[in-house]
Formats: C-alpha cells, structure tokens, sequence
C-alpha cells in the first residue's frame, strides 16, 4: 500500500522549519501533499498565487511532493486526494498541546493517523506569525524563508 501525507497549513509564509520537516518525511513517505488552507475569512499577508508558486519553487524536480489547495475539514481533503497519513512538525510543548487534540478528533473521524517529526533544532525559532512580522516592519527574511524573492514577487 502506498504510503501518503498530506501535510496541511496556510504557509503565510511556509518556512525552512515547514521545508525541514517536509524533507525529513520524504524519507518516510511514498508521497507528500503539500495542502495550502484556503479561508476566505482570514487575511493573509502573501498572496495565495505566491504562496503556492513559492512552495513548489522550494521542490522543483521532486517527484514525490504535490502541491494543492483546498477548502475542507483536513481529513475530508486527505481522504479526496488519497493520504492516509497527516504530517505535522512540532517545535515545543505548545505546538504538542495544540496539535494532539486535533490529531485525535482527527483519527476519531476517520482512519488517518498523525505522524509528528521535530525540526533540525537550529529551526525552533522559526515560526511564520514572527516572519509576518519581520517582513511587514521591513526586515529581511531570507535567512528563514528559502526562494523567498518567489514568495514576494
């Protein structure tokens, strides 16, 4: 049986922490689906169109990564695009805290089980809410978002 993630978030902005994990779980995964969360009611800082043109900048020539979009509960789009796996990072005992409750009510509504990896420690402070920041205040966030120029050209 083929062994695919999907591995879901906003990506406003998706960061080297996002890119790490995703690297680290090609190693487990036969596929990995990078679905990009549309919310017509949250306000994004990058645009949907750079955000998906910047991710797949990050994996040109991989062929065991796709990239989406989607407007569903997560488990509803993992069981449309055939993942049953979902891949998450956790930095600290806050991402843990917030994400193992959705990972049970996630594998309480369906069969899709929830596979965490921790990022290279050099990345724990990475965090896209802090890049934002840093970019709307003019600051420089190459050192945290690789292709970044896709991502605001």
């Amino acid at each position: 049986m083929k062994k695919s993630a999907c591995f879901p978030g906003s990506f406003d902005p998706f960061t080297k922490g996002h890119e790490d994990i995703i690297r680290k779980g090609l190693s487990l995964f036969d596929e990995i689906v990078i679905a990009v969360g549309v919310n017509s009611t949250k306000n994004y800082l990058f645009s949907l169109e750079n955000r998906l043109k910047h991710i797949k900048s990050c994996f040109e020539g991989e062929s065991k990564i796709r990239v989406i979009t989607y407007e569903k509960l997560t488990v509803e789009m993992c069981k449309d695009e055939g993942c049953n796996f979902i891949l998450r990072g956790l930095r600290d005992v806050k991402d843990f805290n917030y994400e193992v409750p959705i990972a049970l009510m996630n594998r309480s509504m369906t069969e899709i089980e929830t596979v965490f990896l921790i990022p290279d420690t050099s990345l724990f402070a990475i965090n896209a809410t802090i890049i934002r920041e840093i970019y709307k205040n003019g600051g420089k966030i190459d050192k945290y978002v690789t292709n970044f120029e896709q991502l605001v050209n």
